[in-house]
């Protein structure tokens, strides 16, 4: 016959092992402050001993915090996981969660029916903040978190039309005007002077600013060749493609995206010219699964997309944690820089 399982340890068995009292021990586990740290210290000793595990319904009771972060990636399955941008920033933002003992999880909108769930997930208190980005701006994402009271970050810069809401919003991005302008710069030092651009979409503010910067230092300015992607291999191939048609003597061309910039090569490659040779390339991300594997490998703007991911969630914990400080200082939204790694493609 079997053995019955082991009862599981209390707060109360904690207690006696610790030698203080429960609502002492309560305070250590749910991360309540006014404990001595010799006791604190007996108390984090005796739950390791016993394999103590604190009960989250009642833990949540008392901190009035869930330990779990929604992400929001306002994109279809289908470019989620087909895209390691995506990839490279839940990884950090995982990183950071984790580290701090909170759980990750993840959401995806495809569209309205989409965002109406996680609205109502949001409102029902199930996470203590969200992460949201790869926003478009017709994207009501940000007014439902809002709506729901849950503290949230934005990767990327807010463009909603309320200045006031945008003054309140925290977020992390880089600097994607000035990448762009480098990436082009880099273009003319090496002797290009007909540059185009395959944007990317131009709902989101990231390729708006890369756009911005591609025409501030363009000979042409606004005059310069553009054509709107995707953020995807096929989308890059078409812009590419356009730009030929237009401007047969194109020498260099700027890519928003590395994943972009790996389709226009495939489309310069088919038409029998060379890179950089005939056409010289940048791209912007520095994603090394794309970079360095291209053919050849691409010259690109390196923004640290982990790190980012990181940041966000470091910047939501910390909001966190001024929201129950009221002494504290407000937290502040983070740019972070870019640099040019050049590579054979330009």
């Amino acid at each position: 016959m079997s053995e019955p399982p082991a009862a599981r340890p209390t707060l109360e068995a904690v207690a006696a092992v610790a030698g203080v009292s429960r609502a002492t021990v309560s305070r250590v586990v749910n991360g309540g402050a006014g404990v001595r740290s010799p006791l604190a210290e007996r108390v984090r000793a005796a739950v390791e001993e016993l394999g103590y595990v604190p009960n989250q319904a009642a833990r949540t009771l008392v901190t009035r915090r869930n330990g779990a972060i929604a992400v929001v990636v306002a994109e279809p399955e289908s470019r989620f996981f087909t895209d390691p941008f995506f990839a490279q920033q839940v990884r950090g933002i995982s990183r950071e969660l984790s580290a701090h003992d909170n759980q990750l999880l993840l959401l995806l909108t495809g569209g309205a029916a989409d965002r109406e769930r996680v609205g109502r997930y949001l409102t029902g208190g199930h996470v203590d903040g969200a992460l949201i980005f790869s926003l478009h701006a017709d994207d009501s994402l940000p007014a439902l978190a809002r709506k729901a009271g849950v503290p949230t970050v934005i990767g990327g810069r807010p463009t909603w039309p309320d200045p006031d809401a945008r003054r309140r919003t925290l977020f992390v991005d880089c600097d994607n005007r000035g990448g762009a302008r480098e990436a082009v710069r880099r273009l003319l030092a090496i002797g290009r002077r007909r540059v185009g651009h395959i944007a990317g979409p131009l709902d989101q503010p990231a390729s708006v600013d890369r756009l911005d910067g591609f025409r501030d230092v363009a000979p042409e300015g606004a005059a310069a060749p553009v054509a709107e992607g995707d953020f995807t291999p096929e989308g890059g191939a078409r812009a590419m493609e356009q730009l030929l048609e237009r401007s047969p003597d194109l020498d260099g061309v700027f890519a928003a995206s590395d994943v972009m910039a790996s389709g226009a090569l495939r489309v310069l490659r088919a038409r029998g010219l060379r890179v950089p040779q005939d056409v010289a390339v940048v791209g912007f991300d520095d994603m090394v699964s794309v970079a360095e594997w291209t053919d050849p490998p691409l010259t690109t703007v390196r923004q640290d997309i982990e790190e980012m991911g990181r940041l966000m969630a470091q910047l939501l914990l910390r909001a966190l944690e001024l929201q129950d400080s009221p002494d504290g200082a407000a937290a502040s939204p983070i740019i972070t820089p870019t640099r040019l790694v050049v590579r054979a493609s330009a």
